[in-house]
């Protein structure tokens, strides 16, 4: 049995969203080596989330996405206007906002080969840009 084992998926986005990742990662478990362990994931930029939410209602990640808008609005919004990082855009500042305010990793249990989340449970990147980025998301199974 192997020590550890990682690997990175890349996430393909078109803007301000959520991107499950769930499937994806599940495939990489099953093929992995390891039975029962710890999945750590880790996104590897700064203008992004990672985040445990439900996959089932998709009213539920467009209300996330609203709700983030409106506790961070865009640079161009006169209660943004004390920002000063605004030389990538008015969505970079509150992106990183966005991201200082939410998780970048998640510890996720394994067992039997399968991450051990809950019924509607499903993995996300959260994307705060509005252009289409590509994300690494760094993943290690110990």
């Amino acid at each position: 049995m192997a020590a550890t084992e990682s690997t990175e998926f890349v996430v393909a986005t078109n803007g301000v969203g959520l991107y499950e990742v769930t499937a994806e990662i599940g495939r990489w478990l099953a093929r992995t080596k390891r039975r029962d362990a710890l999945l750590t994931l880790f996104v590897r930029h700064t203008s992004c989330s990672l985040l445990i939410q439900e996959n089932a209602d998709p009213d539920v990640q467009d209300d996330l996405v609203a709700f983030l808008e409106r506790l961070v609005p865009p640079a161009t919004d006169p209660s943004m206007k004390y920002l000063r990082h605004t030389c990538e855009g008015p969505d970079d500042m509150p992106a990183h906002i966005k991201a200082a305010l939410l998780p970048v990793s998640l510890s996720i249990p394994v067992v039997d080969g399968r991450a051990m989340l809950g019924t509607w449970q499903g993995v996300f990147l959260f994307e705060h840009r509005s252009a289409p980025h590509r994300r690494r998301i760094a993943a290690h199974l110990a």
